[in-house]
This record gives structure tokens, C-alpha cells and sequence, in this order.
């Protein structure tokens, strides 16, 4: 057997594949970060359960692009296969697959695989395990950090229990909170060092050897206020060792988050936004600068409107393939992929300036208009030259008019950005700018950002001088200066426990008192200085004069210092895990200080909140009352998914003591079942629980915390289709619904509900380090669906470019998805199945698609017929894998080579016949593969075995997965590379979207082809449903391979298997911290919820967010819901509605028709009703229509000669048959044979007209439930749908219906807007 070969570009130099230690040898040198912990083995690492770890997730086109390098993985040969080690179809051995690297793999993609590798060797130490601890601990085990260790020696106590999720009530009294809570943490996760420790952590903080992993501690967190000198002490020996310090505490309804990484923190990707990469289009080298000509420090007009420069005479500027570049001056750039004398480039950083032309202001030129887009296509030398003439004219122009007169003005103009071009900025030592001279084709420009280094604060400066107006998570807060008084707080309780040993007592006047009167102090000691003390605030600036201290806050502060709220405990938790993971380098600090808090939930009647008498539930009652806990346990809650969010409101629900009576429930509902990937965020769920239902293990996880929480689990799409099962009756029992979605359409879906049952909706989401949450409350804020929210933000790739011009590893996934994969394993099966199901069926569904698409399916279903009937002439006369292998490998000649060579057959000939290059720009000419060459049958192994297996699973065969076997079965075949002849038609070389060729000509030869097709004995085939997440189902691995075959033909970078799988299978980023964070701030507006303050206080002290945790302080951005949008009617009574209103009409005596219903519209708003029809419903289907009802005035009549007539030509259109019998009819003799034909078409149309009739003024003087049901009844062949539609109608006594409407205005129709109409016909 050969040695393992790897994928390498062709450009680097080395062909197509090349020897694995060349490989290392080769990444290794480049890299100037560590290399990932999957690909160099470390002394002292812990082992790993997974015993071929080294090579199972690497991909052999993987070591070569990744914007981490961590992603390069390298190969290490396992077995004596030479190919294929890097794909998972073959790993049916679970100690063969990576399941580390599979719980991580969303959090890979929303970090990349070098902060994934850092991550790893992060270690991490916990003062305090209650409520905010034990997030932290949770968020940074579950984001597979190298280890946590836990110090925390107090001993349960009951109250814990409402914050702490693991602490059980026989941990009470017995165990250290650390102790009690470690094997849990364990259970999270295997792959990352879970310990405690218990007494002093000096040696901790000095230690080079934290659980043995020979490295230091990273980042300290600690959960809860220490002593004061403690406090410090910690931070100053952090600060003096490299490590960070994070602090988040939560006391009563007061949160804070503190972080501090040291006097020198190297940020590498301050955002972690996706960075550019631009290919090129165009190179040139301008000299003679024109006046006109704007890029800043290079040229520029002044302000007079002469024309000025540096001195500089030349300047490289680049086109790209791009309207809009994305980038500013001074954004620096990677060179790369550069051809020829411009190779030598490759690698090298240039500052880039954007390029900009002055525009005389007199000459109004529209920058939207499609003739200028078009004009900046144009080389730059000609669109200077163009709009050169237009300067040139106007200044002279201008010019003219100041020597005609005494009164001098300055030449107007303004300056207009072409976004599609750059200038280079070029140094003496980076080469000759003559080199671009040569540019032909090719070149990428790959956004660099630089590294930023920033200097922090020390906890003892911040706390005592260094921040005079703390920031508050509220913007309107912080302008205020309402961070002051948490701020003094937080000192004043530090000196308060130096002074009298312990902390605040929960609800302790005395000790309130002595809080108070210490903040006055320090406030009073810090006046004059700028530290934080009790100033006025004016938009966040501190203006020097005193105010009062808001006592109210500060006692309430105290007295409930000891008490903490799940809600703060996840919100900071997730917020300070995402800190912590920031020591990796990866995303912006806090800068330095952030609180929050809630007045609004404390209950200051110390009746209804004391005394508490040893529940889990103690904290609550303290800050919010005894009846608010009632209130809790009674509550009816709707919880729709049970993912990432799903399973963090679940603890938050238990934790809170929702649903703890009989009267109380909360319903949880979710189809999905567990997989690999979900444990690093969906807490709840372990390795055990994998492939079972997602509701039922979490309401069971849930369920053990909270014995009481009374919880339904259920396995149910919530949409149109389970009305059945959701009914009026269970809407209208809730209190709320909270949703926990990943998708749009279903959260458009449980709004409309809410909506309609008037219930508050709880809405969330999360992508990476980035969330929202939005609080719908009914009749006060606007709702879901009054946005624009949709799932397609994706943006467009022209399918010209996917086609015939590559030039970007995306372009290669997409038309592997699209067009391969889907050609192949999904559209074709699904079409020949049609076929071979109902032949008509299929060929009345195929007049709908334009020629391109009918060629399209009937060419795959004869590949399929071709391939039955080859199997039919086997010698065994059955479909096997070594047919899936011949039709895989002529998929792999035509797709990679004969397509190739067709191609540059005709561009050649073009280039002939018009003297022009084609092969420029963004057009690479690309190569194809050749079977013959030794050197490349690994990869071309590769798409063969990945191919046959998902034929083998289009027929039902059994695949083989065995490589050494498969080889063997190729290689049985004596497979030969057919000879190449050139086209008889070229190739569609067109930059527009279109399908090139006589399409129509081939569709219609293949139509009669089959059309004699006997489809009695056809073998079923499985159209493949695309799963990114099974590996064993050949769908990520043909479609890396795919990918990589097309990127080689090309020249275009590979792409590593992950990153095939996330953009094939979209995979949505997703975190622990972000979904944990979001998910507490929730939890708080639930409790608002609660307590009833939408009655009382409305929508003002609710709180929305949209939160960025990669970028800063700057990124908490809170505000109050939005209120309803108010719809416009167009009438003076009512003017306007919103989304939560409706029209009620009961029924009194018997139900109303149709006709009566119109009449009781039109007469209460003075409008003419032209449709009635389902609320909500897209077809073109109604109760009543106008046009419908002018067919009663149609008439077609006969006359004694025979000749017909129509009274309306609309007849005409409703049945074009009639036209030609009406004519015929006309022209024909009274003894034509054919009269009769025609006169049979007309009283058929007759017919027709008689029944539509008959059928408008049954459904228009009937009842409208009948009416309703009559219009809306699914069709007799769809049965299941006539037994849902039956049930769902049969329950309910009401529908709903929108009403098309008029007033006339003189003689123009002005169309008008009413809710829906709710109209009960039954009690």
C-alpha cells in the first residue's frame, strides 16, 4: 500500500498531493501561534478517552485554508489506507470518532479553531459556588477550557437550593457547596479537569502545575464579595502573575461585573466579526494623477478645487469582485494568490486607502442610477477619463463665471466613493509597484486585523478613584450617574464587613443603617476628587455638584445583600464565563465596571416578604413577597423548545419554583432528539441521553432538582398543522408562552397565537456571542411579527459564478450543495420517484418548470433509468455498490473533467475569434483532473467512495465501509478514463444566470423517450434528506470532497471538512455563555411578569436587549419595548389599530349568512366589502368575492341558427375553451360534422357557468361556518388533511376571517384596512 498523501493547492507549488511530514514540516514554520492540542501532542496533557484522536477529525485538505490555523490539522497514518482518513463515513467504531471535537463543533464555529486550541490550555479558578459560581463553573466546563477548580468551604444551606442547581437538599448541613456540586460538574463534561480545593489559594495563584497540566492558572473568577484586603490581595498577586481577574456579584436585585486584565492584554480579534476576503478583478497603475482623483494621503482636491498632491505620481488601484469592499482607510490587507511577477507578493500586509472621484455639484450625479453602477465596471483609467471630461467641464465652467465677475466663489463638488476599488500604499520596502503592471488574472486581498494591546485598571483603583460614573447595563441609567450609588454600595459593605466581621444581615435595620451612614462617608471623603461619589450627572458626565444620596436604594441594598435571584445568577454567569474565555485574546474586554439592577422588583412590605422559614424559595420571598411566590406556583407555562435556550429556561423555571401546585404546569414541547453536538450547550443532557427526546430529558433532569415542578413533556410541532393538539382550550389556559426557537417561521407562528389569545410571549434568541430578547406584553408593545424578521439574510452568489467562474472556497461549497449534492441525491431521486410513481402526475407537474429545469429533471431521471437498466443486463441482474461505483466515477469525469475541458474549449475559441483574453479578473482557467495520474487517486478515491455510498443509499444497498475493500472493488472494475472530444456546441460562457444550449430540443427528445417507459417494475429509490450531524450517512464527506475537487480544478484554496459543514449545513454559531446570559435576563422579565407590573407600571420597567458579548462595554445595549404599530385604516372612525386588536362579532340568535355578514361589515365602517375570505390565508380562495358574484350576470345563450354568444368577454378568460367553439360556431355551415363537437364544448361551458352560480349563492346566502367549511375542505386525495381540517373545525364555534374592503373617493377606489373579524356562530 502507498503511504497517506494530503491535499495540497496547486499553487503552492507542490501539486496536488504531496508527503505528510513535508506537510508538518511546512505548517509548522508557518505558524506563529500554538498549535492546536488535536495536532502537536504536550507534555503532561491529561489523555484522552479517544484512542486514534490525532486522526480522526483531520481532513487532508484541511491542513491548507482556515482563517485558523488551528483548523489545520494534519494526518497521522492510522491504518494502511492512503486515503479517506479524514472522513467520518467510514468511523463505525465509536473509539475511531473525535467526540470531543463533536461536542464542540458549533462552539468551533463561532470562535475557530485557534481559540479553541488556546481555550484549551485555560485554566481556571471559582471563588464561590452559589448561584453565579455555579453558572460560571457550568458556562466555561461546557466550553471545554482546560480546567475549572472550585473553592468554596461553606456549607449548603436550604436557601441555596433556589439559586444552585446542583445542591440537593440532602447536601444541607453536610456538604461544602464545592463538594456538593463537583461530580455534577464533572458529568458536563469528560474532556475538561474538573477539581475543588479547599482553605488558602496562595500556593493556587503561584502555581506553575494547576492540576497537573503544567501551566498556571489563566483567570480567577470570583462569585461573591471576599474581605476587602482579600479582595485586593487577590487582584495585585493576579496582576503581578499574568492572570485575570473577573468578578461577578449579585445581591437582592443588584448585579455587577468587573474585569481586569492586568497592565498589559494583547487583543487579537477585538470583535470576532468575520473578516473580508476580496478577490481581485483588476490591477492597474495610474500615473498623471487627475485633479479629480481623491485618496487621502496619496491625492486629493483642496478645498479651493485645484487639484493637490503629496508629490506621489503613481498608485496601484484595485478592482474587486465586489460592489462594496466593507473596508475603511487605513484596514490593512493580506496579499494572496497572486500569479506570475506578482507571486512574490503573496504574504505580504498593505495598508489600503478607499478611492474616491470629485464630483461637480452643479452636475447632480445619481449614484444609484444603473448607468453610473455600470460605468465604475469599466477600468478606472477609463472612468477617470470619464468622468475626468464631466470635472474638467463644470471647473472650467466655474472658472469662466469668476473672471466675469468680481465675486469670487470656490469650485462645488462633493466627493463620491467607489466602493468597489482600492488603493494600495506601498512602501519602498515592499517591492516595485511596477510589478502590478503585470497583473493579468487572479489575486485575493484578505482583510488583516491588528493586534490591540490595552492597560487595566487594578480593583482597588476602579473601586476607590478610577471610575466616576460607573456604567449601567440600562443606557438611560448611566447618563443619569445611577451607577454611583451601587458603586458606593459595593465599597461601603467591604468596609462594613472590615469593621464588624461579617456581612449584612437580611433584613436587618440596624446593619442598613450602618451601610447607609458608611456610603455618606466615603461619598463625602471623595468629594473634590474624581472618584465615584454623589455628583450630578448629565449624559454620563460628571458635573462636580452634589446631589443627594437615593437612600431608598442603598438601605434596600443592604437589607437584601445576602439574597440572590436565579435571573442575575444566569445573566452574570454567562457574562463572565464569556470574559473569562477572552484571556485567550479572542474579543474585546470589559472596560471595566457594568451594574444592573431592578427596583422595580422589590417588595418593601416586611410583612408579606418575613419572616422565611427555611424553604429553597427564601431568597424570593424576601425580595418579592410571599404571594409573589404563589403566584408562582400557579403559574401556566408554555415553553416551545427545548434546545440550548429550552434548557436553560427549564432551570430557571425549577429553580424559581414555577408550577410547584396543582393548579400550576408547564408544558414543554420538542421534536428533536438529542445529539452530540447539543451537550456543550444544552446543560441538561448527557452522554447517555443522546438520540432520546429533547423534552422528556429535560423535564426529567429538571424534575429530580424540583421533585414538585408539575411538568408535561411533549414531542409536537407547534404550527398549523397540531391546532388539533394546541387547542383554543390550552391557549386559553396560559399565562404565558416563552419560546426557545431556532427558526423564524416558528416564532412568527406562537406570536400570531399569543396575538390572538392576547397572552404575554417571552421571545429570545442567540448567535455566537451575540442575543436579543424581546418582552411582547399584550395591547402595550409591538409584537414579533411586527418586524421583518426572516430566515433568507443570506447573501446571493450569481449562479453564472458558481457555474463556469469560481473564485472563492464559498463558490465551490455552494455548488456542491446546490447543484451536486442536490442534482444527484435529492432532486433527482425525488423526480424519478415521481415518475415511477404516477408517469401523468409527473409530466402535468413538468409543464410548470421552465425548459432549463424540465431538461434538468428528466436528464437525472434517465441517469437513473439508465442505471436500473444496466443493473437489469448485470450478471446478476440486481442493482450493487460496484454499479453505484461506475455511475459515481462518471459523475467525477463529467462534473471534473469533461465539463473542465469543454469549457476552456470554448473560451479558447472565443479568445480566437475575438482577439481578447478571456481568462482575466476573477476568470481562472481551470485545469481537470486525469484518472492516469498516480498522484491523485487518493482524492479522486475519495469522492468515489463517498459518491457510491450515497447511491448505495438512494437504492437501499448496503455500503462498504471498509476502505481496503472498497479499494479493492474499485480497482476490480479496471475503471478507464474515457477520451475527450470536443463539443459540438460551446459552452454558455455568458456572465448572466442563465442556462446556455438547446435545452428545449433535449427536454422534448427526452420527454418522448420517456414518455414509453414502463414504470411497473422500477426499483424505489430514497431521495437523501440532507443531514449535516451523521457522519456515517457520506453527506459532509461528499460534499468536502466535492467542494475540494472543484476548488482544485480552479486553483482555488481548499476547504476543511468543518467549514464545509458549517456553511453547507448552515450551522448557527451557538455558545453557552451568550444562551445562559440572555436566558437570566429573561428570567427577570418573568418575574415582572409575575408580579403584575404590565397592570400597574405598563411597558416602561420592561427591559428588551441586544447584546454583542465579543465587543466591549460598549455592546450592552438595553431598551424599553417598542409600543404597538399603529396600523392605518383609511377611514376617519377608527383611524388606526394594531396587531392585537380584532373585530368580535357574536352571534345572537341564528347564525348569519354570508351575504348578512358583508351587509352588518359594510354598514359599520361605510365600506364596500370586495372579498372575504380565511385570516391569514394566501390563495386565492373566499368566502365571497365581487368578481365571483359579477358571474351571476354572465350568460352564454344559443340561438336558433346555432350561432353562440357570450354577454362578457371576462367569459373568455375564466374558460378560454370557449373562445374558438364561439367563433367556429359562428363560421361553420349548419351540416358541418364538426358543429357538433363544438357545440358540446360550449354547453359544457354552460354547465360550468350554471354551477358556479349555483355554487356563489349556496356559500353566499348560507351560513358562513358552512360557507367557511365548503371554501376551506382540503381536496378528497389529500385525506390526512381532510381528517386534521374536520377535527380542528368540529372544536372550535368561531373563525377567522380578513376582510378586503373600499370607499370610493369621487371615482377612485381607496383601499381600507380592518383587524381580523372573529365571528362566533355558536355558544
Amino acid at each position: 500500500k502507498k503511504a497517506n498523501t494530503l491535499f495540497m493547492p496547486q499553487n503552492t507549488g507542490v501539486g496536488l498531493f504531496m508527503n505528510p511530514a513535508a506537510v508538518i514540516v511546512t505548517e509548522i514554520k508557518k505558524r506563529s501561534i500554538p498549535l492546536s492540542p488535536d495536532t502537536v501532542s504536550k507534555p503532561n496533557k491529561r489523555p484522552r478517552t479517544n484512542t486514534n484522536e490525532a486522526t480522526n477529525h483531520t481532513n487532508s485538505m484541511d491542513t491548507t485554508t482556515t482563517t485558523d490555523n488551528a483548523d489545520s490539522t494534519l494526518t497521522t497514518t492510522g491504518n494502511s489506507t492512503p486515503w479517506g482518513e479524514w472522513m467520518g463515513s467510514w468511523k463505525i467504531n465509536p473509539t475511531q470518532i473525535d467526540q470531543e471535537a463533536e461536542r464542540i463543533d458549533r462552539q468551533k464555529a463561532a470562535f475557530g479553531g485557534e481559540t479553541i486550541s488556546r481555550l484549551k490550555d485555560l485554566n481556571i479558578l471559582i471563588l464561590g459556588v452559589r448561584g453565579v459560581g455555579i453558572e460560571t463553573a457550568k458556562n466555561l466546563i461546557l466550553t471545554n477550557v482546560g480546567s475549572v477548580t472550585l473553592v468554596d468551604d461553606e456549607v449548603c444551606t436550604i436557601a441555596d437550593l433556589g439559586t444552585n442547581f446542583y445542591i440537593k437538599e440532602g447536601h444541607v448541613g453536610v456538604k461544602t457547596r464545592a463538594e456538593a456540586c463537583l461530580e455534577e460538574l464533572r458529568t458536563l463534561n469528560p474532556y475538561c479537569r474538573v477539581d475543588i480545593h479547599s482553605g488558602p489559594i496562595a500556593d493556587l495563584l503561584t502555581s506553575a502545575n494547576v492540576l497537573n497540566t503544567q501551566r498556571p492558572l489563566g483567570v480567577v473568577v470570583i462569585s461573591q464579595l471576599l474581605p476587602k484586603v482579600e479582595l485586593c490581595s487577590i487582584n495585585e498577586t493576579c496582576r503581578s502573575r499574568g492572570i485575570a481577574t473577573c468578578l461577578a456579584v449579585t445581591n437582592g436585585v443588584t448585579s455587577s461585573l468587573f474585569s481586569d486584565f492586568g497592565i498589559s492584554h494583547e487583543i487579537t480579534d477585538a470583535t470576532g466579526e468575520p473578516t473580508q476576503t476580496l478577490a481581485v478583478s483588476q490591477i492597474e497603475v495610474l500615473t498623471d494623477l487627475p485633479d479629480m482623483l481623491q485618496i487621502e494621503g496619496v491625492t486629493n482636491v483642496n478645498k479651493a478645487g485645484d487639484g493637490s498632491s503629496d508629490g506621489n505620481t503613481k498608485v496601484v488601484v484595485v478592482t474587486v469582485a465586489k460592489d462594496n469592499h466593507g473596508l475603511e482607510d487605513g484596514d490593512v490587507v493580506a496579499l494572496d494568490d497572486m500569479r506570475g511577477v506578482l507571486e512574490s507578493w503573496n504574504g505580504k500586509t498593505v495598508t489600503v486607502k478607499r478611492v474616491a472621484i470629485a464630483s461637480p455639484t452643479e452636475a447632480k450625479l445619481d449614484t444609484n442610477d444603473v448607468a453610473f453602477k455600470e460605468a465604475l465596471k469599466l477600468p478606472t483609467s477609463v472612468v477617470l477619463a470619464n468622468f475626468g471630461k464631466q470635472y474638467d467641464f463644470y471647473k472650467q465652467k466655474h472658472e469662466d463665471e469668476q473672471s466675469a465677475t468680481d465675486l469670487k466663489k470656490k469650485f462645488q463638488f462633493r466627493s463620491i466613493t467607489m466602493f468597489n476599488r482600492l488603493a494600495l500604499v506601498l512602501t519602498d520596502e515592499d517591492g516595485s509597484m511596477e510589478d502590478f503592471e503585470s497583473y493579468q488574472a487572479g489575486g485575493l486581498l484578505n482583510q488583516v486585523r491588528p493586534s490591540i494591546t490595552q492597560s487595566y485598571s487594578s480593583l482597588r483603583e476602579t473601586l476607590d478613584c478610577a471610575t466616576p460614573v460607573p456604567q449601567m447595563l440600562r443606557g438611560e441609567e448611566w447618563e443619569e450617574g445611577k451607577g454611583i450609588e451601587i458603586h458606593l454600595c459595593i465599597a461601603a459593605v467591604l468596609d462594613f464587613q472590615e469593621e464588624e466581621g461579617h456581612w449584612p444581615r437580611i433584613h436587618n435595620d440596624e446593619d442598613a443603617e450602618k451601610v447607609l451612614s458608611i456610603c455618606k462617608k466615603i461619598s463625602k471623603s471623595r468629594q473634590d476628587t474624581e472618584a465615584c461619589w454623589s455628583q450630578k450627572v448629565s449624559w454620563g458626565f460628571p458635573s462636580g455638584e452634589p446631589r443627594e444620596l437615593d437612600t431608598k436604594r442603598i438601605l434596600r441594598y443592604a437589607k437584601l445583600f445576602g439574597t440572590e435571584l436565579t435571573g442575575f445568577c444566569a445573566f452574570l454567569g454567562g457574562a463572565i464565563a464569556q470574559e473569562v474565555l477572552k484571556k485567550s485574546g479572542k474579543f474585546t474586554p470589559l472596560k471595566q465596571w457594568i451594574h444592573h439592577d431592578e427596583q422595580i422588583l422589590v417588595c418593601d412590605d416586611v410583612t408579606n416578604t418575613t419572616p422565611t422559614f427555611g424553604s429553597r424559595y427564601d431568597y424570593q420571598i424576601s425580595i418579592m413577597g410571599k404571594d409573589f411566590q404563589n403566584q408562582m406556583a400557579n403559574q401556566k407555562v408554555f415553553l416551545v423548545g427545548c434546545g440550548a435556550l429550552g434548557c436553560e429556561y427549564l432551570k430557571g423555571l425549577a429553580l424559581m419554583g414555577v408550577a410547584t401546585s396543582p393548579e400550576g404546569k408547564i408544558t414543554v414541547t420538542d421534536m428533536d432528539r438529542i445529539e452530540v453536538s447539543n451537550l456543550s450547550r444544552q446543560f441538561l443532557f448527557r452522554q447517555e441521553d443522546v438520540s432520546h427526546p429533547k423534552s422528556v430529558r429535560g423535564a426529567l433532569a429538571v424534575q429530580k432538582w424540583n421533585p414538585n415542578l408539575n411538568i408535561t413533556a411533549m414531542e409536537q410541532k407547534v404550527g398549523n398543522d397540531t391546532e388539533d393538539i394546541f387547542t383554543d382550550d390550552f391557549w386559553r389556559k396560559l399565562d404565558i408562552c416563552w419560546n426557545a426557537l431556532d427558526n423564524v417561521m416558528a416564532r412568527q407562528y406562537t406570536d400570531s397565537r399569543c396575538l390572538f389569545y392576547s397572552k404575554p410571549l417571552l421571545e429570545s434568541g442567540t448567535l455566537g456571542t451575540k442575543c436579543n430578547h424581546e418582552i411582547v406584553l399584550p395591547y402595550r408593545t409591538s409584537t414579533y411579527n411586527d418586524g421583518n424578521e426572516n430566515d433568507s439574510n443570506e447573501t446571493q452568489i450569481a449562479m453564472c459564478t458558481l457555474r463556469s467562474f469560481p473564485y472563492l472556497p464559498n463558490h465551490c461549497i455552494e455548488f456542491a450543495k446546490q447543484s451536486y449534492f442536490s442534482d444527484y441525491f435529492e432532486f433527482g431521486p425525488e423526480q424519478y420517484e415521481t415518475f415511477r410513481k404516477d408517469k401523468a402526475t409527473f409530466f402535468e407537474q413538468l409543464e410548470s418548470m421552465d425548459a432549463g429545469e424540465q431538461y434538468r429533471s428528466l436528464a437525472l431521471i434517465q441517469s437513473f433509468l439508465d442505471m436500473h437498466q444496466e443493473a437489469q443486463s448485470s450478471s446478476n441482474g440486481k442493482m450493487d455498490v460496484g454499479l453505484c461505483v461506475k455511475t459515481a466515477y462518471a459523475n467525477l469525469m463529467g462534473d471534473y473533467r469533461t465539463s473542465i475541458l469543454n469549457l476552456c474549449h470554448s473560451a479558447d475559441a472565443m479568445e480566437s475569434s475575438s482577439g481578447k483574453k478571456f481568462w482575466t479578473g476573477t476568470k481562472r482557467r481551470p485545469k481537470a483532473i486525469d484518472w492516469n495520474c498516480e498522484e491523485d487517486k487518493a482524492q479522486l478515491m475519495e469522492y468515489l467512495y463517498s459518491t457510491a455510498g450515497l447511491y448505495a443509499s438512494v437504492w437501499g444497498l448496503e455500503c462498504i465501509r471498509d476502505r481496503n475493500d472498497f479499494t479493492d472493488l474499485v480497482l476490480s472494475l479496471n475503471l478507464e478514463q474515457p477520451e475527450w472530444n470536443p463539443p459540438s456546441q460551446n459552452v454558455n460562457l455568458s456572465d448572466e444566470d442563465e442556462e446556455g444550449g438547446d435545452s428545449t430540443d433535449k427536454a422534448e427528445k427526452l420527454k418522448a423517450d420517456l414518455y414509453s417507459v414502463d414504470t411497473l417494475n422500477l426499483p424505489p429509490a430514497n431521495p437523501q434528506d440532507f443531514e449535516k450531524d451523521d457522519d456515517l450517512n457520506f453527506h459532509i464527506d461528499y460534499l468536502t470532497i466535492a467542494t475540494n475537487l472543484r476548488a482544485w480544478n480552479y486553483d482555488i484554496k481548499a476547504s476543511p471538512r468543518h467549514t464545509v459543514k458549517v456553511t453547507a449545513g448552515r450551522i448557527i454559531p451557538a455558545l453557552a455563555t451568550t444562551t445562559a446570559m440572555v436566558c437570566g435576563l429573561v428570567n427577570v422579565e418573568y418575574c415582572k411578569l409575575v408580579l403584575g407590573l404590565a397592570n400597574t407600571n405598563g411597558r416602561d420597567v420592561f427591559l428588551n436587549s441586544n447584546i454583542n458579548l465579543a465587543a466591549g462595554s460598549g455592546n450592552f445595549t438595553t431598551f424599553c419595548p417598542d409600543p404597538p404599530i399603529n396600523i392605518e385604516t383609511g377611514l376617519d372612525q377608527p383611524k388606526s389599530f394594531t396587531s392585537w386588536d380584532k373585530i368580535e362579532i357574536v352571534n345572537d340568535k341564528e347564525e348569519l349568512s354570508v351575504q348578512a355578514l358583508m351587509k352588518r361589515v359594510e354598514s359599520t365602517f361605510g365600506v364596500k366589502v370586495s372579498r372575504i375570505f380565511a385570516s391569514g390565508n394566501q390563495e386565492d380562495k373566499a368566502l365571497y368575492n365581487a368578481r365571483e358574484e359579477e358571474k351571476l350576470h354572465w350568460e352564454i345563450d344559443i340561438d336558433d341558427t346555432g350561432k353562440a354568444s357570450v354577454s362578457s368577454n371576462d367569459i373568455y378568460t375564466a374558460w378560454p375553451q370557449i373562445r374558438m367553439a364561439v367563433q367556429m360556431l359562428s363560421r361553420l355551415p349548419p351540416t358541418s360534422n364538426q358543429r357538433k363537437l363544438f357545440a358540446t364544448q360550449v354547453d359544457k361551458v354552460k354547465l360550468s357557468l350554471a354551477k358556479t352560480k349555483e355554487a356563489f349563492m349556496r356559500d353566499f346566502e348560507g351560513k358562513v361556518s358552512q360557507a367557511y367549511y365548503n371554501t376551506y375542505l382540503p381536496k378528497e386525495e389529500e385525506d390526512d388533511k381532510m381528517k386534521y381540517f374536520d377535527k380542528v373545525f368540529e372544536a372550535r364555534n368561531y373563525v377567522v376571517l380578513d376582510v378586503d374592503c373600499y370607499v370610493m373617493e369621487g371615482e377612485e377606489k381607496k383601499d381600507i384596512t380592518l383587524p381580523p373579524i372573529k365571528y362566533v356562530y355558536s355558544s
